[in-house]
């Protein structure tokens, strides 16, 4: 039975095309450092929302954590930290 060409070259090309685009952006990147003194900080940042202002500068820090189980199977744990920074200023 002959195999049809076509389709097959479609595939191909679709998902050649997506692993290229993969490859392209991995050497594009570069590596990113780890600071441990910075994943301390997020470690220590406390569950919820906090803000503070000073003169001009709002800080604000946001930490949310769950852990979800499929099951009584393996789950798996989320710990989501963000740290933000607004500077406002008068010019003129």
């Amino acid at each position: 039975m002959p195999v049809p060409i076509m389709p097959i070259a479609g595939l191909a090309l679709k998902y050649g095309s997506i692993a290229l685009a993969g490859y392209a952006i991995a050497r594009a990147t570069s590596l990113g450092r780890l600071d441990q003194r910075v994943e301390d900080l997020m470690d220590e940042t406390p569950e919820g929302l906090t803000m503070r202002t000073d003169d001009g500068q709002v800080n604000s820090t946001w930490r949310w954590r769950r852990a979800y189980r499929l099951g009584n199977g393996r789950g798996v744990a989320i710990d989501a930290t963000a740290w933000t920074r607004l500077k406002l200023r008068r010019i003129g």
